[in-house]
């Protein structure tokens, strides 16, 4: 039997409908927790659905992927003023990771608010204070000696208060996010950078400062400036020597370093499937270099496969139906 995304793909090619959107129909109503580490707390694709079809009724218009994952997360889609460029939008993020070098601040600053929990799930992740100079073994133990009062610190607040803490040594931040949080249809804010990573996995991941985190912390709806959008179509296939790195190369000689500003670059065609989820991410990391509020891939049988061999099942099994 064809995978579902194929018989989907080929139902429409008979409808004449167009495929290069996702909209989170025809996803199973089971609830599915975010990720191994927070049991109780749930994807909410029924209110993502909700929001989308509230704004697409206004707007008139289909939407793109992106907009569908940002406009799904409004604060108030009945009202909210949306223009691509110019309004502000008020969001509700699913989750917030941070690296140990920015977290401290933001965790001091989530402190003073005087709030009990974090509003929702939260990691901190250890990696951004490790220095490269001699060998892996001897470069932790040196961080860990160096900055031992950081962790315990960064430890103990995020028992406290609710933040998941993973301990030096554990891996790179956008690693763990990718293979344990990231998903479909997520709204990911991360105190780094290269939080767009997870565009690998069908996210809408964003790099923000600590002041933005700590706002998601406690419940605040996090401001964005609406992106624009621009659209990157992939056709043929890799082959040879060719990377995915070759591909965001080729864009950012395109679009040069501040090209991508404002906007939310989104991969689309069938060049895509040639590509594996690992390298999807590696393309939206590198989105950064172009100035890009952060990058997507729509979801395939490629993040299908990544979030079966990740454990997670459950979650490959939402599967996000192409639709205008």
């Amino acid at each position: 039997m064809a995978p579902y995304s194929l018989l989907v793909t080929r139902l429409q090619k008979a409808l004449g409908v167009r495929q290069y959107h996702v909209a989170s129909v025809l996803c199973q109503r089971a609830k599915v927790a975010m990720s191994h580490f927070e049991p109780n707390e749930y994807i909410h694709y029924d209110l993502l659905e909700k929001n989308i079809n509230i704004v697409r009724k206004r707007l008139n218009r289909p939407l793109t992927l992106s907009e569908k994952i940002v406009y799904g997360h409004l604060d108030d889609p009945a009202s909210q003023e949306i223009e691509r460029g110019k309004s502000y939008l008020r969001l509700r993020p699913d989750r917030v990771a941070m690296q140990d070098a920015t977290a401290q601040m933001a965790m001091l600053q989530f402190i003073s608010s005087g709030l009990s929990k974090v509003a929702v799930p939260s990691t901190i992740h250890c990696d951004h204070l490790i220095e490269a100079q001699v060998g892996g073994e001897k470069d932790l133990r040196r961080a860990k000696d160096i900055n031992q009062e950081v962790y315990n610190f960064l430890a103990t607040a995020g028992a406290k208060y609710g933040v998941g803490f993973w301990k030096p040594g554990s891996g790179i931040i956008h690693q763990i996010i990718l293979e344990n949080y990231a998903y479909p249809g997520v709204l990911l804010i991360g105190t780094d950078s290269h939080t767009p990573n997870g565009g690998g996995l069908g996210g809408i991941c964003i790099g923000v400062g600590g002041a933005d985190a700590v706002d998601v912390m406690a419940g605040i709806p996090w401001e964005l400036k609406c992106p624009k959008v621009i659209g990157v179509k992939l056709t043929g296939s890799l082959s040879g020597w060719s990377s995915p790195k070759d591909v965001i190369l080729k864009v950012a000689g395109i679009l040069t370093v501040k090209g991508g500003t404002g906007a939310i670059v989104e991969y689309h065609g069938p060049g895509v499937d040639s590509i594996s989820c690992t390298g999807m991410a590696t393309i939206c990391n590198m989105g950064a270099e172009i100035g890009a509020t952060t990058s997507v891939f729509p979801y395939n049988h490629r993040m299908k496969k990544y979030l079966s061999k990740t454990g997670r099942e459950a979650e490959a099994t939402h599967q996000w139906a192409l639709h205008p």
